[in-house]
């Protein structure tokens, strides 16, 4: 697919029923987007980190082993205990709880998850992450773009056993994919597929590979194909030729399986394969079925594309002086750098309406630049600061404030309007910290305004933790101020905390609504006096 310009998608709005992804703000789409596609440079996410280079293994220089394969493998065994029959199983993260078992053998899912896990919240469950690691593995080492949808719900036990082992016969190996919802041409694809990366170690499988005496592969890995850290077809051309060593197809007999897996319709599926455009176009279909393979009753999100206008990072910040200030960053999608952009943030008031001197120029240095690579293709993205300097920052009277802003953008031949469609970015302003808070070591004192034209029944922080390797949230109340104080429009609530080690938002409810900041974890807080 070849990525679609901010610039032709906002020349699309004429047209009528034409979704374009989704619409901002919304948390969970927000993350898990930021996660699946700011993948290099500026602003980008940690798991690319772990594949790059493709042979970067992070337990090990001298191991022999890639993180890529581990990350797909433990997406599939994940996967694999799926049951179309009943609905149970599925990527579902269960694999916490199921490493024990001789199906799941070796270290592979212990260490992946010793990666991955740090990259859920409460946005982003482990079992989306462990489907974004696989994703991001595949893609960033020469495979083709995975549609990749959210939603995914962490189990909170073992799911009943059901990965296939290598000294299964074919028909037990049938059954096994079957039961998971694919044909036998399916499961030759898909075994081929993740075969294209990694192999098999001589730890926990001594029966298939023999112990390494190289100091550069100590872990005995024996790779599935030739080019075992890049996704390719020669797992198939190979096999085809005969110049594999895959120690699944020329190992032990009764260790086999790939053999005859493969050999299963005659290799006429293998054949196919020897077309690298058929091999990866196939694949892109398999992983995104595996990967899109829950339990029952989880629903999944549509395909997550990047938006083209995308803010990040927004937050209001009640400054000393009981001015408004809006902090936050706009990536660019799929926008290459040019000297004479100019570009301009404008919102409306608190009401809705326009307002004299609504506008500000926004600020970008060269540094300020991400990529995306899938498909061996490069999509570049550039940002912009609402900050145009260090010291000049987008600010606005505390009783007019903001409701909405949208971004003019001149390229150098006239300005464009880049708003969502008509809908613009909606921002609230009845909870915001103040710039009064501040922190000891790991002790925070939040001072966090709310607006005094509301009467709030709750005020509270949500706190990300973990608990079971999975990401949970906890609330903690603050308590009411014994006197107003904030200005003309707002009062402040405060309270001290020393537990707010991940992600974390400030929520007010208020009648049947909810009010909530962004994440405040990168917000820079100022020393205690």
């Amino acid at each position: 697919m070849i990525p679609i310009s901010w610039k032709s998608l906002l020349s699309m709005t004429v047209l009528p029923n034409i979704v374009l992804a989704y619409t901002w703000p919304n948390p969970q789409l927000d993350e898990l987007e930021s996660q699946r596609y700011d993948r290099h440079g500026y602003n980008s996410r940690a798991l690319s980190a772990g594949v790059s280079p493709c042979k970067n293994f992070l337990f090990g220089d001298t191991a022999g082993r890639a993180n890529a394969a581990d990350w797909i493998r433990t997406a599939y065994h994940d996967m694999a205990t799926h049951n179309i029959v009943d609905g149970t199983g599925g990527l579902d993260a269960s694999i916490r709880f199921e490493e024990d078992r001789a199906e799941n053998a070796g270290d592979g899912f212990h260490l992946t998850l010793l990666v991955l896990t740090g990259e859920s919240n409460r946005y982003a469950s482990l079992a989306d992450v462990l489907a974004l690691g696989a994703i991001t593995a595949i893609e960033q080492c020469g495979g083709p773009k995975i549609s990749f949808r959210g939603g995914r719900v962490d189990a909170t036990v073992a799911n009943n056993p059901g990965v296939p082992e290598p000294q299964q016969d074919l028909a037990s190996h049938i059954a096994a994919f079957t039961r998971q919802g694919f044909t036998k041409s399916e499961m030759i694809g898909l075994v081929a597929c993740g075969h294209t990366f990694g192999g098999v170690q001589h730890d926990p499988f001594p029966n298939i590979v023999p112990e390494s005496n190289d100091p550069n592969n100590t872990s005995g890995n024996v790779r599935f194909d030739s080019t075992f850290v890049t996704f390719d077809n020669k797992i198939a051309t190979e096999f085809l030729d005969g110049t594999t060593g895959n120690p699944l197809v020329v190992g032990p007999e009764e260790t086999n399986s790939d053999k005859r897996i493969f050999a299963s319709d005659g290799n006429v599926t293998m054949s196919s394969f020897a077309d690298a455009a058929v091999f990866a176009s196939t694949c892109a279909d398999l992983f995104a079925r595996m990967l899109d393979t829950v339990p029952r009753g989880v629903q999944l999100s549509e395909v997550i594309e990047p938006l083209p206008v995308k803010p990040q990072g927004v937050y209001l910040l009640l400054l000393e002086d009981g001015s408004i200030q809006l902090n936050g960053e706009v990536r660019f999608w799929n926008t290459s750098e040019n000297p004479n952009r100019k570009i301009q943030i404008k919102w409306k008031d608190r009401n809705g309406n326009p307002c004299d001197g609504c506008s500000k120029a926004i600020g970008h240095t060269i540094d300020q630049v991400s990529t995306f690579v899938a498909n061996n293709e490069e999509t570049t993205s550039v940002w912009y600061s609402f900050n145009q300097s260090a010291t000049e920052f987008v600010t606005f009277d505390q009783h007019s404030s903001i409701s909405k802003f949208w971004f003019e953008v001149d390229e150098g031949s006239g300005a464009q309007v880049a708003d969502q469609n008509g809908a613009s970015f909606e921002i609230q302003d009845v909870v915001m910290l103040a710039d009064s808070s501040c922190r000891i070591t790991s002790n925070l004192t939040l001072d966090i305004a709310i607006r005094k034209d509301v009467i709030p029944s709750r005020v509270y922080l949500k706190a990300d933790d973990f608990a079971n390797l999975a990401p949970f949230m906890r609330t903690i109340d603050v308590p009411p101020p014994a006197s107003t104080s904030g200005g003309d429009s707002y009062n402040i609530w405060s309270i001290s905390d020393t537990s707010l080690n991940r992600g974390w938002t400030i929520a007010v409810d208020v009648g049947d609504k909810t009010y909530e900041t962004a994440y405040l974890q990168h917000h820079v807080f100022g020393t205690c006096s």
